[in-house]
């Protein structure tokens, strides 16, 4: 079997699974024969090994059940880094970059203290220590996703500016007010989470479960943020149109002196709630301002 056909082979074993099975074919083609996609194009005759061969049918074969490219892969891209990833923790989503370069901004260059709830993978933690001089605090109840978390930790060398705690939202961290927090926790309610052969199904649902409403978690974050919130704090909640208003609501409720706003991602869908502490100074760009109190 030659690059060129196996990549067809590939494509259309992917076309009933996948909206973008070539893509998907030659990533996983990409990394069975460890050469770039430009090689593949350029030399589709070359013949593959019976090993690579059986290797890449075995990617697609798991890939046409639903599998998340990124678990195939062992890793996936965020933020222009490479993070570690597997089965026990959600694929890091780009949509969530938006967290990221709300802190960065908010940030500047000044020393701070970060709270990222439910840290999953870490990339969202990482992500900010590399980018600002915050000391980033990272908890999760899963003692797996823990596990991968400081893997990525120790992958991008951020020492002591990167903790990571197994435990539930704040709680690991008592005494420590936060200058920015931010959280991806589960939105989805119960009755929508998705089954196979949607990829989400694969990934841990303790990491997509957000109960009844999809709030539940959220909720418990919200009832502690007073306590640990520095006078002049940046909230940061990542959620997805279905559940993004009542967020809204509950944070205008559990913070009626912050200005709120819904910022939207790289599609225009409304992603994240931005509740700030400091004096506003305008609207969040592409936003949708909410009032603070009900």
């Amino acid at each position: 079997m030659t690059t060129a056909a196996a990549l067809a082979e590939g494509t259309a074993r992917l076309c009933a699974s996948s909206d973008t099975p070539r893509m998907d074919a030659l990533t996983l083609l990409e990394a069975t024969i460890r050469k770039p996609r430009a090689w593949i194009t350029a030399f589709g005759e070359h013949p593959l090994s019976g090993e690579d061969a059986a290797a890449f049918q075995a990617l697609c074969e798991r890939r046409a059940r639903g599998v998340p490219t990124a678990y195939l892969l062992g890793r996936a891209g965020f933020y222009g880094h490479e993070f570690v990833v597997d089965e026990r923790v959600l694929v890091p989503r780009p949509e969530s970059e938006h967290l990221v370069e709300e802190t960065i901004a908010f940030l500047g260059d000044r020393a701070a203290d970060v709270l990222d709830a439910g840290t999953g993978s870490g990339a969202l933690a990482c992500s900010i220590a590399s980018a600002t001089r915050a000391t980033v605090y990272a908890s999760d109840v899963s003692r797996q996703a823990i596990a991968v978390a400081r893997v990525n930790a120790r992958r991008f060398h951020l020492g002591e500016r990167c903790i990571v705690a197994l435990g539930d939202l704040a709680q690991p961290f008592a005494g420590v007010r936060f200058d920015v927090v931010v959280a991806n926790l589960p939105y989805v309610p119960t009755k929508d989470v998705p089954v196979a052969p949607d990829p989400v199904s694969f990934e841990p649902r303790i990491a997509v479960d957000g109960g009844e409403d999809g709030l539940c978690v959220y909720r418990r974050l919200l009832d502690a943020l007073p306590a640990i919130l520095k006078p002049d704090a940046l909230v940061l909640l990542e959620a997805a149109p279905p559940t993004i208003d009542a967020l809204r609501e509950l944070v205008c409720d559990r913070l009626p002196q912050a200005s709120v706003a819904i910022g939207r991602d790289y599609a225009g869908l409304e992603r994240y709630v931005k509740a700030s502490l400091r004096a506003p100074t305008g609207a969040l760009p592409g936003s949708i301002q909410a009032p603070s109190e009900k």
